[in-house]
């Protein structure tokens, strides 16, 4: 497979690009816990290059499959009834428009000027319903963990160019995320992550069944 990469930006614990791994591929997560800071990830004629404190990795475009980011969200929740920082939507934004640099970077690495193809084979970008759709306008999708299988509520929007995967919903018994006990929020996680990290791993059903759409026939052998 030539385009065996999947960057996954701001992605945390990489919960998003996991299921990508069963099939071949090489995730990159790229995370202050990963060692690499999206803030220093820039785009060169061949690659992305990135950083960390044992130096520079460039990545080929030609070798990059898809692209995943989720950007921090709580400076664009609607939840901050507790916020101990103001809203500060520059601060917020300057990660969104770093993801979307680098997704700009791979889709313009046009062959031929009839290319009817786009370079990425899919990019998506995500967010917790709330302020961003004002700037990015109405999402390509939407959805709530129960409706891929995992017991709760959480609305989420996806932006990009993806192949939207399917829904098989199950009765959701549990409160909205917000409410949830604390310990009950990725409970793998409780004492490793704070409750806000946890908040944002992206939910195992979901992350499957989005992973099977973006793959063709061969690449799911």
């Amino acid at each position: 497979m030539k385009q065996n990469i999947i960057l996954d930006l701001c992605g945390g614990t990489g919960s998003w690009s996991e299921p990508f791994k069963k099939f071949g591929f090489k995730i990159i997560v790229i995370d202050l816990k990963t060692g690499y800071d999206i803030k220093d990830c820039y785009p060169t004629k061949k690659g992305i290059v990135l950083k960390n404190k044992e130096g520079f990795l460039e990545i080929e475009f030609e070798k990059i499959y898809g692209v995943l980011s989720a950007p921090p969200c709580p400076m664009f929740s609607f939840c901050r009834t507790n916020a101990k920082e103001k809203r500060d939507l520059d601060k917020a934004f300057y990660l969104v428009e770093r993801c979307l640099w680098i997704v700009w970077a791979c889709q313009k690495q046009l062959k031929k000027d009839t290319q009817k193809k786009p370079h990425l084979k899919f990019w998506a970008l995500e967010n917790p319903n709330g302020i961003l759709k004002w700037f990015l306008g109405k999402p390509a999708f939407e959805f709530s963990p129960y409706e891929f299988g995992d017991d709760y509520k959480k609305k989420t929007h996806i932006w990009g160019d993806f192949e939207i995967p399917e829904k098989n919903p199950i009765e959701c018994t549990k409160p909205k995320f917000d409410k949830l006990l604390t310990k009950e929020i990725h409970p793998e996680y409780y004492g490793k992550l704070t409750r806000q990290e946890r908040r944002a791993i992206t939910p195992k059903g979901f992350a499957e069944a989005f992973c099977k759409a973006q793959l063709n026939k061969e690449d799911l052998k």
